[in-house]
């Protein structure tokens, strides 16, 4: 069993446990995820490590409500325990050489950005961060950011909080404005990590991505993780999470995900239905 140790709630959809996993975060690097069940009878989900303390032997995760299982684990507390903890799985975020690099977080895809640009900013790689949230309520990680970014820049959809509009809009000034980028990190929804790619590829400029947000089971088995890149089949959970932007058919992967948006919604519902009955 792994004990949950702290426990935050970011927002109101967006929450972070730290899990006490010490052979896990011997090996944990940036970029890496873990597979988790609550309980015994529970599904297996796979969520990106968003830091880790060696010396404490201690794994975070950070997640966002959306099914049922996200909300089962939502309802857990300190001193409460997991299943299962299994990890790192996936390949880390290569940082080798990198002098100046640009990191990309959109939304909840900032939990998995901040581990990445914290470890450039231990090897002495200038990082420039540029962070996106539909409003000011959804901020997450913002002090985090702040100290391992040599420049952040936050972005709202509606102006709420920092600056107007989106991060492509904020990266397109950066570099119009003489920032000259090694590579850039993208880190969020598909849709945004698809306009950052096409924006960069207007540049020049290497651009990986993570692919994280369409795993599902983590270990390639279940197929929905598929994707093309450079026009061959790839799978996020045992080839990635991470590839160069400007190869990923994003417009097939936004598709495939369309797919389960019915049954999550369906799940989490229950959920809630389940979790309200058992509380009375």
């Amino acid at each position: 069993m792994f004990e949950i140790l702290k426990r935050k709630q970011l927002n109101p959809s967006v929450v972070r446990i730290d899990v006490a996993a010490p052979l896990v975060a011997h090996k944990a690097q940036p970029g890496q995820f873990i597979i988790l069940r609550t309980d015994e009878r529970g599904e297996r989900i796979p969520l990106t490590i968003a830091d880790f303390d060696r010396e404490a032997g201690t794994v975070a995760v950070i997640f966002q409500i959306v099914g049922a299982t996200t909300e089962k684990l939502a309802h857990l507390q300190v001193g409460d325990a997991l299943a299962d903890f299994v990890g790192p799985l996936g390949r880390a975020t290569e940082t080798d050489g990198l002098r100046k690099v640009a990191v990309v977080g959109g939304g909840v895809g900032c939990a998995i950005a901040y581990p990445v640009a914290k470890k450039l900013h231990e090897q002495g790689t200038e990082v420039h961060t540029i962070v996106g949230f539909r409003n000011k309520e959804l901020v997450i990680l913002e002090d985090e950011f702040a100290a391992v970014s040599d420049r952040l820049v936050m972005m709202t959809d509606d102006g709420s909080h920092g600056d107007k509009g989106l991060v492509t809009n904020a990266l397109k000034a950066l570099i119009d404005g003489g920032e000259q980028y090694d590579e850039v990190i993208a880190i969020g929804p598909l849709v945004m990590m698809k306009f950052v790619s096409l924006l960069t590829k207007e540049y020049g400029i290497k651009t990986v991505v993570s692919m994280n947000p369409i795993m599902i089971d983590g270990t390639g088995m279940c197929g929905g993780c598929r994707l093309t890149v450079g026009g061959e089949t790839k799978f996020a959970c045992v080839d990635g999470p991470e590839f160069d932007g400007h190869l990923v058919d994003f417009d097939e992967a936004m598709q495939r995900g369309k797919m389960y948006v019915d049954f999550e919604r369906h799940a989490h519902d229950e959920s809630c239905r389940l979790f309200k009955k058992e509380v009375r």
